[in-house]
């Protein structure tokens, strides 16, 4: 039996315009590259335009952090992989780790919980579709083989410095 792997369905390189006045990424693109990693998740899960357009219902993310391990700079092929943390009838939690394509050092993690939003009468949130749900039973239960990452599920908070 294979062991489980997070999947890779999003990469791209660094561009110059990211880059911001200490010579590296500027956050904010952290935060695209996790997005438009997302948007892959979804097309290959089958939650992209066709699903929006066939059952009114939409993905909103309800929270996000991002880890900043390391700088990159401008033209750096990035490497994103995708592991889901959790999954119920309405949310869905995924963790995506980005390398460095040449040397393959981590450079960031991004964190997503997300949402099921059915959009006719306005937003509200809903459960997914039973096929849908069908579908990814067995793809969440193999990512929650895989170890936890150690960046997942952390809070923000600053210890006391000891005197």
């Amino acid at each position: 039996m294979l062991e489980p792997q997070p999947f890779f369905l999003h990469s791209e390189r660094v561009r110059r315009k990211w880059i911001d006045y200490n010579g590296h990424m500027h956050e904010a693109y952290y935060g695209l590259v996790f997005a438009n990693a997302t948007d892959a998740l979804y097309d290959h899960i089958g939650l992209g335009r066709h699903y929006r357009e066939k059952h009114e219902a939409s993905i909103y993310t309800v929270e996000s952090h991002v880890n900043f391990l390391q700088e990159v700079g401008v033209k750096v092929a990035l490497r994103v992989t995708t592991q889901f943390l959790d999954m119920d009838d309405k949310r869905m939690h995924i963790f995506h780790a980005m390398y460095n394509g040449e040397t393959n050092a981590m450079i960031a993690t991004g964190e997503a919980l997300l949402l099921h939003v059915g959009m006719a009468g306005g937003a509200h949130a809903t459960a997914f579709t039973d096929d849908l749900i069908s579908r990814l039973t067995d793809v969440v239960a193999a990512h929650k083989r895989i170890p936890l990452p150690e960046q997942a599920s952390r809070t923000i908070t600053m210890t006391a410095k000891k005197a």
